[in-house]
């Protein structure tokens, strides 16, 4: 028995039998009392701190019950070495009633019983009841369909009868300070003022003022799901901290360094950067702008930049000074991929976490790219999940999209961390096309309701804001740009010339390795980027030769595999020693690395300009080569983003042909890609509301917002509407999101002697403040692996738990190459992992 549950035990015993419990160690006041306090912090970001604590008081209305008080009591013992339940008439096995209990539904019941009965009371329940239904599960439907039919399951939940809630006995044990706290929150005259100005401002936001309009219903959705947020995370964190009094250690609570101390940091960095040459001038230029920039109101802005431009450490430094301006609670980056992050949260780190400041170790940036393990979390995984607390965050758009879109609990609890937050997206073309309205939703709800600051950095800049206004649009205008003057920057940053070298009958794998070759022979250096990891095998293993050393990238090697690669591919640059790599796109947005010549297989305009950055990128006087190769065979069935882009890039690639001064002879500038994206977003407009099947052709946006399909089938059927104001199906969407996108599971790789180390650890480690710890380390040696991947691995017994109560994944050697990384087959048993 662990330490923690001895701990418990001796917690329990030393309170009386009539006390009542939350869970073992904490009386059920200490936890509502302790929710209360942390919702109500989390939920006065957005102005409604009452609302959280009310949750908090009422979360757990329902574990006043006799039959919970039993069985929670009956669950302790149990656990106790001294209980013999033989000894015990009363003692019933808690075993089968675990999970069976329902003390979620009391409490929204209470707080019917005692609402007012006005319209804004009424409605403002039915939030705050969702949201307290709703909190083991996620959120719950409002209005359900399937097999079975289309009912109500909001109003159905609610109207569960006092056999099964207790809200009576409930209502008469609860302790009298709470039930006193309650009514005077309910009491006070304003109660509802918040909810009502906000609910107005969503209203005046939208473009045709009708309540049941998508933007409208859509937002007032994501206002549910961030007081859900303040909910879910108080709750798990109170419950962890009671149960592992050390985990409290690991928190900071929002007492982070000042800003002023962290932009003293970043100036005393910039103060060091010598100006060598015409492309370190432009770059400081860059980041002077978002300095000056940092000084205006809260909004949305965009910050478009070529790459190699500066981009990072200037919105970084336009972040740090604009929180400061504005007093915001955090910084967060979501980038597309996790090699970006391994690459930016380290320079950030550096400039942040000196050396000299050996204190702030592990405290300032918290980079968060993995999730260790599968949804179905232990206790111990809910408490070592992140819930962003730190002051500046790397995480990518997969997590931020889980935040504000996924299922369950554990992505949602972060989403208040997302208020009063400057919130940086770099590389934003890369944003999946099917989410574009419900993110563009998403973007103005944190900039309008929550006190956000937003940018959008790319040196391609999508048509966000030139989509379907019904549907969710951003309103960008040029004021929102950063940049003075885009057109003369990209002018001025041209480093590369772009060769055309499609052909009818494309390029075979062999044709494209010898032009790769002959171009390391005559420049030095080349990068080649592919579409696909089979294509970067098949060319890596053509291009072998003696006269220089060839490399391999792709998402199928763990970060730190990937990172030794670059370590290695950067010192053979700076020595001028011929070198050629072979990667997959990963390497084309946000890497900071510098080849002479680079052939990119044909993909979207955006991405080829991306992959172009990757030439000549500190500006030598000769222009770099830039190679765009069309494969002879290439299978995009499941990558329909890239097959689309590639077909649109081959159309606006034959009206460069025809009239290149039409596009100022740039193939990559300004006029060219927004002709490109004017194609490729007209094409996928109907796209972009994430089309999902749920008995029926719908979309993710409509079951997030008016409903209007199950809101028509409700009426055929009840012949009349629904009388609930939100009529969302939440938990619906929420599976289909997941199930859609094809969740990836994260396993660990015992790569390198570290690696190896880490997982002997983690296999040993009992205690919940030793994994913690940890699981951070564990996210350097993960991979992401497609659910068909994983159940492959598994069939073969390529997979390992790292103890036998967790869903945390090693995998078996032999099925890691240290050329490739994971292998989907035993690799050459004479490959050995030697990091």
């Amino acid at each position: 028995m662990a330490k923690g549950d001895v701990d418990n035990i001796e917690n329990y015993r030393k309170t009386t039998i009539m006390e009542n419990i939350a869970h073992a160690g904490q009386t059920l006041e200490e936890h509502l009392w302790g929710v209360a306090e942390l919702a109500k912090a989390h939920a006065e970001k957005i102005s409604m701190g009452n609302y959280g604590e009310l949750m908090g008081l009422l979360h757990d209305f329902g574990k006043y019950s006799s039959e919970f008080q039993k069985y929670i009591k009956d669950a302790i013992r149990k656990n106790d070495p001294q209980f013999n339940p033989d000894e015990d008439e009363d003692f019933e096995d808690p075993t089968v009633k675990k999970g069976k209990i329902d003390h979620s539904t009391a409490g929204a019941q209470f707080l019917g019983r005692k609402n007012g009965s006005s319209n804004a009371h009424k409605l403002l329940g039915q939030f705050l009841s969702l949201c307290l239904v709703s909190h083991h599960s996620g959120l719950i439907n409002c209005l359900t369909t399937d097999n079975d039919g289309t009912w109500d399951s909001y109003s159905k939940r609610l109207s569960k009868n006092d056999h099964k809630t207790h809200l009576e006995e409930c209502a008469t044990n609860a302790d009298h300070c709470i039930l006193e706290r309650i009514d005077g929150i309910l009491a006070d005259t304003l109660f509802t003022k918040p909810f009502e100005e906000m609910c107005r401002e969503i209203l005046l936001s939208s473009p045709d003022k009708n309540p049941f309009s998508t933007v409208i219903q859509f937002q007032l959705g994501l206002l549910t799901r961030i007081l859900f947020s303040t909910l879910i995370d108080a709750d798990r964190q109170d419950t962890a901290d009671s149960e592992r009094s050390k985990s409290v250690q690991h928190r900071q609570q929002g007492m982070y360094r000042s800003w002023d101390t962290l932009i003293e940091r970043i100036e005393s960095k910039y103060k060091t950067f010598v100006t060598k040459n015409h492309v370190d001038k432009i770059r400081k230029e860059v980041s002077e702008h978002c300095l000056r920039a940092a000084k205006r109101p809260e909004g949305l802005f965009t910050l478009t930049v070529p790459t190699g431009g500066g981009k990072t450490l200037a919105s970084l430094r336009f972040a740090l000074h604009h929180a400061k301006e504005h007093s915001m609670d955090r910084i967060i980056y979501v980038i597309p991929f996790t090699t970006i992050i391994d690459q930016n949260a380290q320079d950030v780190r550096e400039i942040l976490e000196p050396k000299e400041c050996p204190e702030d170790a592990g405290k300032i940036v918290l980079e968060h790219h993995s999730n260790i393990g599968a949804d179905v979390q232990s206790w111990k995984e809910k408490l070592i999940t992140e819930n962003w607390d730190a002051p500046v965050v790397f995480t990518t758009m997969v997590q931020f999209l889980e935040t504000v879109f996924g299922a369950g609990t554990r992505g949602a609890r972060r989403m208040h961390q997302l208020a009063k937050a400057v919130i940086v997206f770099d590389e934003i073309q890369t944003l999946p096309i099917k989410c574009v309205h419900m993110f563009n939703n998403v973007i103005n709800f944190l900039v309008n309701q929550c006190g956000s600051t937003v940018v959008l950095c790319t040196a391609t800049q999508p048509l966000l804001g030139s989509v379907d206004v019904k549907k969710g649009t951003l309103k960008l205008t040029e004021e929102n740009e950063l940049m003075p003057d885009v057109d003369k920057l990209f002018a001025d940053l041209k480093r590369v010339y772009v060769h055309d070298y499609r052909k009818s009958a494309g390029w075979s794998y062999p044709e494209i390795a010898a032009l790769a070759i002959e171009q390391v022979k005559k420049d030095g250096s080349c990068l080649v980027v592919v579409n696909i990891k089979k294509a970067a095998r098949l060319i890596f293993e053509e291009v072998q030769n003696p006269d220089f050393e060839a490399f391999h990238l792709s998402t199928g090697m763990c970060p730190t595999h990937r990172k030794k690669t670059l370590k290695a591919i950067h010192r053979k640059l700076a020595e001028k020693e011929p070198v050629l790599c072979i990667s997959t796109q990963l390497i084309e947005a946000g890497v900071n690395i510098d080849f002479r010549s680079v052939i990119r297989m044909l993909a979207g305009l955006d991405s080829i300009t991306q992959a172009a950055g990757r030439c000549n990128r500190h500006g030598s006087s000769e222009l770099g080569s830039v190679f765009i190769v069309n494969p002879a065979e290439e299978n995009l069935e499941f990558l329909k983003d890239i097959a689309v882009g590639k077909e649109k890039s081959n159309r606006v690639l034959d009206d460069y042909r025809d009239n290149p001064s039409k596009y100022d002879s740039d193939v990559i500038g300004p006029k060219m890609l927004e002709w490109y994206y004017q194609n490729y977003f007209y094409e996928r407009k109907d796209a972009m509301d994430y089309p999902v099947y749920a008995g029926r052709n719908d979309s993710l946006l409509n079951l997030l917002s008016s409903n209007s399909n199950v809101v028509s089938e409700y009426g055929r059927v009840q012949k009349i509407l629904p009388e609930i104001f939100l009529r969302q199906s939440f938990m619906t969407a929420a599976k289909l999101f997941k199930s859609i996108d094809a969740p990836t599971r994260s396993v660990l790789v015992r790569y390198g002697d570290e690696g190896k180390e880490l997982v002997n650890q983690l296999c040993a480690a009992f205690e919940v403040d030793k994994q913690y710890a940890l699981i951070k380390k564990a996210q350097q040696y993960s991979v992401n692996l497609f659910p068909y991947e994983f159940e492959k691995l598994a069939v073969q017994d390529a997979l390992y738990r790292v103890q036998e109560d967790t869903q945390i994944f090693y995998l078996d050697d032999r099925y890691y190459s240290e050329t490739f990384g994971i292998s989907m087959d035993i690799i050459n048993k004479e490959v050995f992992l030697n990091a």
